[in-house]
């Protein structure tokens, strides 16, 4: 109801300042008495309009009705009517609000173990080590190094070594524990399998070389050697792979043999067991893959294509064959 009044009083004074630029008055006086009701007129219209806006804008004090009056009083004739042409339709005339097309939802927990999965996840790991870098939640943080208790130790151990850098305690104590009962378990058995070697008949002697291969190059594969204790760790590899296959140990054994050399960088020997195992009888899904990395090595490209379409259908739409394939054929 108040604001009624002082729009009706400020219409009033509005058109009576209208009215005194007509009148036969001085100069002077014309302009002093239009200022005068203008004045009157913009404050009553100001005092209007901050009734009715939203608490939200009557804030800061005496800015939010200082501003309303200097459009009103500084622009002369029609600054009043422009303040009412801005404001009304605005607090009458809302814009319409939008449906929300999206729903705020909580970060669920972590499990205490990895979830069986019909299909491998492409990436898991990644999403483990996203949790690790982001998670504020200590707790979450280590829900995450004990979901690594399932997977691969070749996908695990990364994400194990990056919580060694964690803020918290808890979490650097538990991955260097877990990272260490690996280490621990391989490196018992390698020192089991040396300390059975010396003495042992040929045919065990090389069952036994060819198990320490097997473990230096686990302790590779898996990352927990790193710089020159990971060279030392495939130079034993090699060595006793080489004496296992002198020994009459084969099969798998020349697929690995040539992984070691591959991986030392001994492209040669890598070729030639890998030539040794598809002879053995190997199966070519095995032994294709590092063809082809053998061949990509030495420069020769031209040999990827056909190799790579030699792999099973089913093995070139898995990772990372897939991309592999339609990027060389």
């Amino acid at each position: 109801m108040i604001s009624k009044w002082l729009f009706s009083g400020a219409l009033f004074f509005e058109i009576g300042s209208w009215a005194s630029l007509t009148a036969q008055l001085p100069d002077l006086q014309t302009a002093l008495l239009y200022a005068m009701t203008h004045g009157i007129a913009c404050g009553l219209l100001t005092a209007a309009v901050w009734l009715l806006l939203p608490a939200r804008y009557r804030r800061p004090l005496p800015w939010s009705p200082l501003f309303i009056f200097s459009l009103a009083f500084f622009v002369p004739l029609i600054g009043a009517v422009g303040v009412i042409a801005a404001i009304f339709p605005a607090l009458y005339l809302p814009r319409k609000r939008e449906a929300q097309t999206w729903q705020a939802v909580g970060i669920p927990d972590l499990p205490f173990r990895a979830q069986t999965q019909l299909h491998s996840p492409t990436f898991g790991d990644s999403g483990l080590q996203d949790v690790l870098r982001h998670a504020p939640d200590p707790d979450q943080r280590l829900a995450a190094l004990l979901a690594t208790r399932r997977m691969p130790g070749k996908e695990a151990v990364p994400i194990l070594k990056l919580a060694l850098g964690d803020p918290s305690d808890d979490v650097r104590l538990l991955a260097y524990s877990m990272l260490d009962k690996q280490e621990t378990d391989i490196n018992q058995r390698i020192q089991s399998s040396l300390e059975q070697l010396p003495g042992a008949a040929p045919q065990k002697a090389g069952a036994l070389h060819a198990t320490l291969a097997r473990w230096y190059w686990e302790l590779a594969y898996l990352g927990l050697a790193q710089g020159s204790v990971q060279q030392h760790v495939l130079g034993q590899a090699g060595e006793h792979a080489e004496q296992a296959l002198k020994l009459g140990e084969g099969g798998e054994l020349l697929l690995l043999a040539g992984r070691i050399a591959l991986e030392r960088g001994d492209v040669g020997k890598a070729r030639l067991h890998m030539h040794q195992a598809e002879e053995a009888g190997m199966d070519p899904a095995k032994v294709l893959p590092f063809r082809a990395e053998i061949a990509f090595e030495t420069g020769r490209y031209a040999e990827i294509p056909g190799l790579l379409r030699s792999l099973p259908a089913q093995m070139q739409q898995r990772l990372p064959f897939a991309g592999l394939v339609r990027t060389w054929t």
